[in-house]
């Protein structure tokens, strides 16, 4: 029998000039290229999938801080999955192997359960689905409570957009965001809700312009769509050519990382590219109650489902 690879059964998509691969380990996407481009920051298959690259991000996207919350009056505490900042980072199956259950050469479904456990006594069902076309790459996630009593829930992905050549200082960005979530530097714990323009050469994207030397972990919200609520975030090279992120309301929030590591340039990963995470809720909305803004946070009723969905797709 063949060995698996380390991160998961792998799964070839291709539709036109568009290639994936789908890792089954956190339903990640492991590559995607057009014309052979990159558009998101690759991993290899037999390599322990680095951090959440391209993962699949459920029952919660972003941090609980310290991993505490409450939810129905009930105090709960899950692992410290980020012990560096003390928190729980990125929901609990992102090392889970998802099974495929309907597989075609542009489309691919996968499922995972996330069993009750300490911290989150629920049961649910996660399912994921890939599509290739000739716009891109899109992605849905559906979650559906399985368990006697209502849950809480939040779900994202996790690809680092590559614009083309070069690094993120190189490129430009769009993003038409008003608002940003002030975090404190050394644990990223939510703060206050400001405007962009309170630091404009870090925050402000609403008109595409260059990155530079800007280093941002932060969420954005406030975001402007057009007449359907599609909200398209832009990442070019110099030429104008790149990658493009498109998600609808269903993600009020989103995640930007311009991929800063501690290593500086020594770490191949170092500003590689632009984590863009769209997001049903905001980062510790499993605290909602913490807060004088709306976090987001979808609670799921005993058999209820929510879905989310995204696209990325080149800039040619």
């Amino acid at each position: 029998m063949a060995r698996t690879p380390l991160s998961g059964t792998q799964h070839a998509l291709r539709a036109g000039d568009y290639e994936a691969v789908i890792a089954g380990v956190g339903a990640s996407l492991r590559s995607l290229t057009y014309r052979g481009r990159d558009l998101v920051v690759p991993f290899d298959a037999d390599e322990v999938r680095p951090g959440h690259r391209g993962a699949t991000l459920a029952p919660w996207p972003n941090r609980i801080v310290d991993g505490r919350y409450t939810f129905g009056g009930v105090p709960q505490q899950v692992a410290l999955t980020e012990p560096a900042r003390g928190h729980a980072l990125h929901g609990l199956a992102s090392w889970v192997e998802f099974v495929p259950v309907d597989k075609k050469p542009s489309h691919l479904s996968l499922e995972a359960v996330v069993e009750a456990q300490k911290g989150y006594p629920w049961r649910v069902l996660v399912r994921t689905t890939y599509t290739l076309t000739s716009l891109g790459l899109t992605q849905s996630v559906t979650a559906v409570n399985e368990s006697e009593q209502p849950a809480p829930w939040g779900t994202s992905a996790h690809p680092y957009l590559v614009a083309g050549e070069g690094h993120v200082d190189d490129w430009s960005f769009e993003l038409p965001a008003a608002q940003v979530l002030q975090v404190t530097p050394d644990r990223l714990i939510p703060t206050e809700l400001t405007g962009v323009d309170a630091d404009p050469a870090r925050f402000d994207f609403r008109t595409a312009r260059p990155i530079g030397s800007a280093e941002i972990d932060h969420a954005f919200t406030a975001l402007a769509g057009d007449a359907d609520g599609v909200v398209t975030a832009r990442l070019t090279d110099t030429s104008g050519s790149g990658v493009e992120m498109v998600w609808d309301a269903a993600c009020p929030w989103v995640q930007v990382f311009t991929s800063d590591q501690p290593g500086g340039e020594a770490d191949p990963a170092h500003r590689a590219g632009v984590a863009l995470e769209p997001m049903t809720c905001a980062p510790d909305a499993f605290n909602a109650e913490r807060y004088p803004y709306d976090t987001g946070l979808i609670t799921l009723e005993p058999g209820e489902s929510a879905t989310a969905h995204w696209r990325i797709g080149a800039i040619d």
